[in-house]
């Protein structure tokens, strides 16, 4: 045995299991060998993590997130979408995000992660290549697309260029065992029809998840339903790109037919609730979407608009959230939320099969949660303990693919420290372009 989880109460995620108390979980190189109570659990191993008496469960999987906006968290806050967007954060990028700063961004971004207990990002953003070699140097388990849109971005001049680096990535990462390549179009008000079609084409021809951004704002429902006399969701399944492939992201203004669309479908929706909270976007109806069988997962969006990418906290918030709005108590229980946390986002990513649950043959993507500070005592349903009680600062171990990446709250892939530093002389550099960009208005 490579590796013993032990001492904790495991909570596998598994549909319909129960917490196993005084549980572990053993590995040998990648895999799960067994699950279930320390003394059925095969020894020894040749490192054993101890998790304290804590909670031994799946690792998080973020659905949607711009891992290297990190570097802009905070720069342009408190307002809406659109001109947060079009004023503020695509002139920024413009200014300052090439392949080295979007590396280094992506570095950090991981290390935010690991330390919050999330195991597999879905990221959506530019130069591609380097965002997944720096995935890989941290350890870290990832969905990557190079972002297709309209317009220049930082790493392609246009559409075509960017289809074709995003062909050259399928290629490249074909049956990788960390990199989950993918094809992203940012949004239907962004990208034309015809390279929409291109990117899933090419989706399908890979078989990769394909990524959109899909009625995040009021202002995009008014748009589509004045100028094309549909809903963005109906506009894109009228075009033939959604199917089971399809990740979409936020999915906050929809109708009933469009969630009875997305559940025909199979599409997988990942709500960011921080994020569209922050900017006023909306609440996306995920009740009424898991109750027609929607997949569901969690979604942090870039820390430029969460303002973290702690996705225990998004959460946590989702159910609170749906709490307030419907008026019901029992709406988006506990335990509902946990398994959005973990099996739900792995089943949109379609990494169902592979991670999301502690079961015999998938992936070791587990994390530790300490349970010993005063917030976290005593615990009496480890769910509802997860939901409403715990936080990212309880994150003490945590291991992707078989291997251990935080050790007592420590990143030990590469060194934090240093990356620190590079963030913080970064910063004013990042700070002076954007207020360049203000003063030209």
């Amino acid at each position: 045995m490579d590796l013993l989880i032990v001492n904790g109460t495991v909570l596998t995620m598994e549909p319909g299991a129960k917490p196993i108390v005084d549980g572990a979980v053993a590995v040998r190189g990648q895999d799960i060998v067994a699950v279930g109570p320390r003394e059925s659990v095969p020894v020894p191993a040749a490192k054993v993590l101890d998790a304290g008496g804590g909670l031994i469960l799946p690792g998080f999987v973020n659905t949607h997130t711009h891992l290297a906006m990190v570097l802009l968290r905070g720069l342009a806050d408190d307002l809406p979408l659109k001109e947060w967007l079009e004023q503020h954060i695509w002139p920024a990028e413009k200014a300052v995000m090439d392949a080295e700063t979007v590396k280094l961004g992506t570095l950090w971004a991981a290390v935010e992660s690991l330390k919050a207990g999330v195991t597999c990002v879905c990221d959506m953003y530019f130069y591609a290549p380097t965002v997944a070699e720096a995935l890989e140097q941290v350890g870290i388990r990832g969905v990557v697309p190079e972002s297709i849109i309209d317009f220049p971005t930082p790493s392609c001049p246009s559409p075509e260029v960017a289809l074709e680096k995003q062909r050259e990535l399928c290629e490249r990462y074909r049956q990788h065992p960390l990199i989950t390549p993918a094809v992203a179009a940012h949004a239907p008000y962004s990208v034309n029809a015809k390279n929409i079609a291109k990117a899933a084409e090419l989706a399908e021809e890979f078989d990769v998840p394909f990524l959109i951004h899909v009625a995040e704002t009021r202002w995009e429902m008014e748009t589509f339903q004045k100028e094309k006399g549909t809903t963005p969701v109906q506009y894109l399944a009228d075009l033939g790109v959604l199917s089971s492939r399809t990740v979409a992201a936020h999915c906050v203004h929809v109708t009933a037919e469009d969630i009875a669309t997305l559940a025909e479908l199979g599409v997988g929706v990942a709500a960011n609730p921080v994020s569209n909270l922050k900017l006023a976007s909306g609440v996306a109806p995920l009740p009424q979407m898991l109750a027609q069988g929607v997949k569901v997962g969690f979604g942090t969006d870039g820390a430029a608009s969460n303002n973290t990418l702690d996705l225990l906290r998004d959460a946590q918030i989702a159910a609170l959230l749906y709490k307030g709005v419907t008026g019901d108590p029992t709406c988006m229980p506990a335990p509902t939320v946990a398994a959005l946390l973990t099996r739900g986002g792995a089943e949109v990513l379609g990494l169902g099969k592979v991670v999301g649950t502690l079961a015999v043959g998938k992936r070791a993507d587990v994390v530790c949660l300490a349970t010993h500070e005063p917030h976290a005592v005593p615990v009496y349903d480890p769910e509802s303990h997860l939901i409403y009680a715990a936080r990212a600062s309880d994150v003490q171990h945590v291991v992707v693919n078989g291997k251990t990446l935080v050790e007592n709250h420590k990143v030990l892939t590469v060194d934090e420290d240093a990356l620190r530093r590079e963030v913080f002389r970064l910063a004013p550099k990042v700070r002076g372009a954007v207020e360049a960009v203000k003063a030209k208005g």
